[in-house]
């Protein structure tokens, strides 16, 4: 029985021996917080700690004079980083009391690398010390502790009871004193000093982020212009002209000296009805047109190679004819097919003043890419019309007209073009020229 209690005293005995010496190895392990108090209130306090977040946390090129000595040599950690927590309680006189804690975390290459890895180091107080000397400065007051540097002391560990431990604020230099009661000077090396090695790569990291960010905004900007101007093309009808300058006039027909409609302004867009070399036929307003010159509008991509595909029966004679009204009405004539019934009707003049290249052939000719284009607009949208009607108002006159069916056949290929010219009504048939009509 005696041996029992004496093992039993003897266990507890070498309890209370190892417990507190097992806490406090733990506590080394762990970040000790440094505080210290200021008259300024807790609110105050707080706005400034604000302004200082950016250096309370950053990099740090070496561990060297910021960690105690441990057991791992510190020439194999890389990519040191610290992180400051702090916490700010209310004091009984209205100040403030500010306590710090830093978290420094390394790279740690092993001679193992599969040991290699993350590891967290402690801290010796510099960081810590530093920080506090800014937020005064910046608070423009001293503390009113006088032992505002030191780590926060503890009471004595005892079992069940978790406090936070203290630990000395060991200098690189002075590795077994602890940090002055307060020191407005900084430390040359102190990440918050202005042109320390520090200060600077953490200055370079955020210039380095700044820059990535920009990038990618220019490249979404780029990005969506490129999609407005998709989107641009798609949404934009292909068969406008814009006007280059304001002040552009729209005439009544496309002869230098002719009758002006008005005065167009920059950008306005009007729809092409028909073009040659030097004039543009447009659409003002429902059965209103005018006649601009070729180089005062902005014509669009495809123009160029619509324009000499619709020409194409007769490139030479396109400019001597112009189209003067176009209307809808009853047919004016007694030709069968079209009899009553109602027709869309062309009225064409000649271009110039003389009569060169407006003979048969060249009526001919104009009036076939004429019917070629009025059957495509009709095919475009549901319309009244019948068929088509060409008067051309001139001395020599003449007028032609084919039905919606047989321009449908032309167009289809089922009728070649002397077919389709003896379904036609040509008045005169000479007028455009027998022999091909025949």
């Amino acid at each position: 029985m005696r041996v029992i209690e004496a093992s039993q005293r003897l266990w507890l005995l070498i309890f209370f021996v190892a417990a507190p010496i097992l806490l406090a190895g733990a506590s080394v392990a762990q970040s000790v917080p440094y505080e210290r108090t200021f008259s300024q209130s807790k609110a105050a306090v707080e706005r400034t700690l604000k302004q200082l977040q950016v250096s309370a946390s950053g990099r740090l090129p070496t561990l060297d004079g910021f960690t105690r000595p441990g057991d791992r040599p510190l020439d194999r950690f890389q990519r040191g980083y610290y992180q400051c927590a702090v916490q700010v309680t209310s004091t009984a006189s209205g100040g403030a009391t500010v306590r710090v804690s830093t978290k420094i975390t390394a790279w740690y290459a092993d001679p193992a690398s599969a040991k290699s890895g993350y590891q967290e180091v402690p801290s010796n107080g510099r960081l810590e010390t530093d920080f506090l000397d800014r937020l005064e400065d910046a608070l423009g007051s001293t503390a009113s502790s006088p032992a505002a540097n030191a780590p926060v002391s503890s009471p004595p560990a005892q079992p069940g009871n978790k406090s936070v431990a203290s630990a000395p604020n060991i200098s690189p230099h002075q590795p077994n004193d602890a940090a002055p009661a307060s020191s407005k000077s900084m430390p040359e090396n102190s990440p918050f000093k202005l042109g320390n090695p520090v200060n600077s790569d953490l200055a370079a990291s955020l210039a380095t982020q700044k820059a990535v960010a920009d990038k990618h905004m220019e490249d979404l900007t780029k990005e969506a212009k490129g999609l407005e101007e998709i989107l641009r093309n798609q949404a934009h009808p292909r068969n406008l002209v814009a006007v280059r300058k304001s002040g552009t006039p729209v005439l009544g027909n496309p002869i230098e000296g002719s009758k002006v409609l008005f005065l167009a302004t920059a950008e306005d867009e009007f729809e092409i009805l028909d073009m040659n070399a030097n004039w543009v036929h447009v659409r003002i307003s429902g059965l209103s047109r005018g006649w601009i010159r070729r180089s005062g509008v902005e014509m669009p991509s495809n123009s160029a190679s619509e324009s000499k595909s619709e020409n194409s029966p007769a490139p030479a004679n396109a400019e001597n004819f112009q189209v003067k009204n176009e209307e809808v009405a009853s047919f004016p004539g007694t030709w069968e097919p079209l009899r009553g019934k109602t027709v869309k009707i062309l009225t064409i003049q000649n271009a110039g003043a003389g009569t060169a290249g407006t003979g048969s052939r060249a009526k001919l000719e104009f009036a076939k890419s004429l019917f070629d284009k009025e059957y495509a607009k009709l095919t475009q949208a549901p319309t009244a019309a019948a068929g088509v009607v060409l008067i051309f108002d001139s001395e020599d006159g003449g007028m032609a007209a084919a039905t919606l069916p047989t321009l449908q056949q032309w167009k289809a290929g089922s009728l070649s073009d002397q077919a389709f010219w003896r379904r036609c009504f040509l008045d005169p048939p000479e007028t455009f020229s027998s022999q091909t009509a025949q």
